[in-house]
């Protein structure tokens, strides 16, 4: 990790001498002296930083890294020290730029020395890293490991302890391993490749040797070999290793100087002595995604029903070894609640488990998140243990004791194999995830936009930055690392967790290299030492332990109340990022434009009404996040934070008399074009003066809009500037009352990108536009009143839609859904539709439909006949339907049974007050009516 601290140095060292900055007179010189020093020692710190990361390293090297890092963090301080004092924050007019220059140079003569000062005391100290940097490596790799390493390194592969696993020790793999066997030893005589992916520690190569050893399958094959490949496999040995085990597993004679031929001659030795034989290879923990690729030339294709197993951490992994619809991937799953805790009884306990101990048996075993490694080691561990007290003090002390305890040293081992082997950009990413809260669900766009923020990503041509991140979290998901919480119905990922053990291993490293530190309950405090502070269920005012020359760049608050006071910006004056969420904060201080380093501000959820004018001083500040804050209006500084990408300021209204929601936006002044690296911007309220609505057409780079309040006279205006935003992807719009009629017929030449369009307010008739975008899979149309069936043209002209809702569109008397139409849509919402009267669907429209919403509909009298029809429907709610209208479909008894007997769910919401609903089920309708109604 130390590498990571140096490679943030360089960077912003980089960075500062390509802008010339002019520090006082032969410090530019010194600057550049320590970025070449620092450029040697990372070179080669790689390696060592990974010996650090495994405690493969003396005493010595452990020592110079943690100084090493101590270094990078105190240069990288100064850097932004020294941003902080002498950055210009304005573009001004040249001459008045230079007194400005002048006059500060004068006044800040003083902090120029002291900075040039410790950038000296700085170059010493690398020049002397530098020196000692050679010799501790070269020790470090033949010195024998302390006893203090010794102490925590695993002296075996776990993994063989797993090819030993007594059948006890597993359970819910059954019907699993049989389908594979299946796989195995019937099918296409094809060479055919099977791939088990998960995260480390779910027993992977438990499944995988059990699959190997059953009698079916070594009956099936004429020969077989079981080969670790591990990390750091040499290909050479690997054949070697293979070669030996297919002869020795027929008690064969291997060939003589097999152990001195090269690998070409090893490669034609294997595809001789297999090219009549139908074999079975096991390739345990594989990590490299060119690893198939090559073996594949290997293991010849001779047409007699061979099988190759791979297991592995990563999903592309997996995907690269599935060339053909033969080939199969397997994404073991956690053992379920009820499989976790059949196997935590068995390793524990005797008998059942003590009622005493039940409560913290079911939460131990929840946090194992259902990893039979942790569920088998924790048990074992307890099973020592009797004692109510000595139960609790285990499980609030879950963390220190995965570090500590030799027991359950092999977790610890396994988890952190996947961090070890992740290159260092992805390191700093995943260390990132220490600071939320065990089991929260963490948003990916919020995530992201944090990385950014934190400057974990940089720039790369052709790829926004948050493409990128995007990029980085999809590897660490594909690499077992994060798991993912939601997906939409695009398959993209929405939101993502971590497993709790996992998050108990970074906590610790995060914390021991000062990149993160979890303050929770109401007795931690900070002890000045972190990068980042994490404030967890807290109503002390962390800012009160603060020293006022703190390092700290971020802040986070869940569920705690600190206070954003008139003191932050002197004691986190290079803070970078705030997540001020559900704060209970009132009012932000004039001086948090003091904050010049912030890029990332969060006052989603609070009672915030105004933001200072000082704002417009944020010149680094990238999202701004007011999500249900009460800010109604920006001020116009905003407009001069040029490097803006996120604006992020809505709340909702919900009228209680008419069961409506609205979206409530923000108020923007003119200017609001100058903000052109905006991304997001949502939502603006559109019924200011045109010369607001045509400065968005300035936002060429948009993918979000929002706008509500639009009146007719600016329809226009917006469809003009709309037409401008080729990058668009996400656009809402609402007009500004019910009777005011949103005017967009003049989009001539929609954005190319447009995937998702809601439209609240009145239509005279349905956009032309709309039906040229192929690539729309979302489309949302509220209190139109419309006069006619828009299903015909949406149906026909929109192949990709997937989403499609219809809410309070008074006019239409009549939907169909014709055969033809809708062959990709999965969601249906049909809501509020006062007026209407019937909904046809033709047998073979909405095939891939999963689920439907009908309702409020007072005029429908039947229950569609077309949903017979549709059957991969999941689920089927009908809302404030007349009581006659929901008995109908009475199981066994009702006349429209048999239209909805194939769905799975189907239920009947009925309104209490405002947005509370009653639930039931047809099932539990059916048992609420007498057996004599028919």
């Amino acid at each position: 990790m130390a590498e990571i601290a140096v490679t943030t140095v360089i960077d912003k060292l980089v960075s500062l001498v390509d802008e010339e900055a002019r520090l006082l007179g032969g410090v530019h010189t010194q600057v550049e002296d320590i970025k070449t020093e620092l450029l040697y020692i990372q070179a080669f710190l790689k390696d060592a930083d990974a010996k650090a990361d495994k405690g493969d390293i003396s005493h010595g090297l452990k020592t110079w890294i943690q100084d090493l890092r101590k270094t990078a963090y105190s240069m990288e301080d100064l850097i932004d020290e020294y941003l902080l004092h002498f950055a210009n924050p304005n573009h001004r007019h040249r001459f008045f730029g230079f007194l400005c220059k002048v006059a500060r140079s004068i006044q800040k003569l003083k902090p120029r020395h002291e900075i040039a000062s410790k950038i000296r005391d700085i170059k010493k100290k690398v020049g002397k890293l530098k020196e000692t940097s050679s010799s501790y490596v070269f020790i470090s790799s033949i010195e024998p490991r302390s006893s203090s390493s010794s102490a925590s390194a695993p002296w075996h592969d776990q993994r063989v302890t797993s090819l030993f696993m007594d059948e006890t020790e597993i359970v819910g793999i059954e019907p699993l391993r049989n389908e594979l066997i299946s796989r195995l030893v019937e099918g296409n005589p094809k060479r055919t490749v099977i791939s088990v992916v998960g995260m480390g520690g779910l027993g992977k190569t438990t499944f995988a040797k059990k699959v190997y050893d059953n009698q079916r399958v070594v009956g099936h094959f004429d020969c077989n070999a079981w080969v670790t490949v591990s990390q750091s496999f040499k290909m050479e040995e690997l054949l070697r290793n293979m070669t030996k085990k297919f002869y020795q597993g027929r008690k064969e004679a291997v060939p003589e100087g097999i152990d001195t031929i090269d690998e070409m001659s090893l490669i034609a030795l294997i595809r001789q002595y297999l090219q009549d034989k139908r074999y079975v290879v096991v390739f345990d923990d594989v990590w490299k995604l060119d690893f198939w690729g090559f073996i594949k030339y290997v293991l010849p294709e001779n047409g007699k029903g061979s099988r190759i197993i791979i297991t592995t951490r990563n999903d592309e992994v997996a995907s690269s070894c599935k060339e053909s619809s033969f080939d199969y991937i397997h994404k073991l799953q956690p053992l379920s609640p009820k499989s976790s805790w059949e196997l935590f009884c068995k390793k524990t306990f005797q008998g059942g488990c003590p009622p005493e101990l039940e409560k913290l048996s079911l939460d131990i075993v929840k946090r194992c998140g259902g990893l039979p490694l942790a569920i088998v080691a924790i048990g074992g561990l307890l099973s020592r243990k009797q004692n109510e007290s000595e139960w609790k003090n285990f499980s609030d002390n879950l963390g220190s004791e995965l570090e500590s305890n030799s027991r359950l040293q092999p977790i610890n081992t396994i988890l952190s194999l996947s961090y070890h082997d992740l290159p260092y950009y992805l390191k700093s990413c995943f260390l990132y995830l220490a600071i939320f809260p065990e089991d929260y669900t963490i948003k990916c766009t919020k995530l992201t936009r944090l990385w950014i923020a934190e400057g974990f990503v940089k720039a790369k041509k052709g790829v926004t930055m948050e493409e990128l991140a995007e990029e980085f979290l999809t590897e660490l998901i594909n690499r077992s690392l994060v798991q993912v919480s939601d997906v939409d119905l695009e398959g993209k990922i929405r939101s993502c967790h971590i497993h709790d053990l996992m998050r108990e291993m970074i906590l610790k490293m995060a914390e021991e290299m000062s990149f993160c530190r979890v303050l929770a309950g109401e007795g931690s405090s900070f002890d000045g030492k972190s990068r980042r502070i994490s404030v967890h269920n807290s109503t002390n005012n962390i800012l009160d332990t603060i020293d006022k020359n703190s390092h700290v760049r971020s802040i986070f608050l869940f569920n705690s109340e600190m206070i954003f006071t008139s003191t932050l910006a002197s004691k986190c004056k290079l803070v970078k990022v705030l997540d001020f969420k559900d704060a209970p904060l009132e009012s932000v201080p004039e001086d948090l434009g003091n904050l010049f380093h912030l890029k990332f501000l969060s006052l989603r959820k609070t009672k915030v009404k105004m933001l200072p004018k000082s704002i417009g001083k944020l010149q680094n500040l990238q999202t701004l996040d007011l999500k249900h804050s009460l800010v109604e209006e920006l001020p116009v500084e905003i407009n001069r934070l040029q490097k803006l990408r996120h604006i992020l300021a809505y709340n909702y209204n919900f009228d209680v008399e008419f069961s409506s929601v609205s979206v409530k936006g923000v108020h923007v002044k003119e200017g609001i074009g100058c903000l052109e690296d905006l991304q997001k911007l949502c939502f603006v309220e559109g019924n200011q003066g045109t010369d607001v609505i045509k400065e968005l057409g300035k936002l060429r780079q948009l993918r979000k809009l929002g706008i509500t309040k639009l009146t007719r006279e600016n329809g226009q205006p917006l469809c003009a500037s709309i037409m401008k935003m080729n990058h668009l992807k996400s656009l809402s719009i609402s007009s500004s009352t019910e009777d005011e009629i949103l005017d967009l017929q003049h989009v001539s030449d929609p954005p190319p990108c447009l995937s998702r369009l809601e439209l609240y307010g009145r239509l005279d008739k349905l956009p032309d536009w709309i039906s040229k975008l192929k690539s729309l899979v979302k489309l949302g149309l509220w209190k139109s009143r419309l006069s006619h069936d828009p299903m015909g043209v949406l149906g026909a002209q929109l192949p990709n839609l997937l989403e499609l809702e219809l809410l309070q569109t008074h006019a239409v008397e009549q939907l169909c859904f014709e055969a033809i139409g809708f062959q990709k849509l999965k969601v249906l919402r049909i809501c509020d539709l006062i007026e209407l009267k019937k909904v046809k669907i033709e047998n073979g429209a909405l095939p891939q439909v999963e689920e439907l919403e009908i309702g409020p509909s007072p005029q429908l009298e039947e229950v569609p006949h077309g949903i017979y029809y549709l059957r991969k429907l999941k689920t089927l709610a009908f809302r404030d339907m007349q009581e006659e209208f929901e008995l109908s479909m009475i199981p066994y008894r009702g006349r429209n049974y048999d239209i909805v007997e194939h769905i799975p769910n189907v239920f009947f919401y009925q309104r209490l007050s405002g947005q509370h609903y009653a639930v039931q089920s047809l099932r539990q309708l059916a048992e609420t009516i007498p057996r004599v109604y028919c």
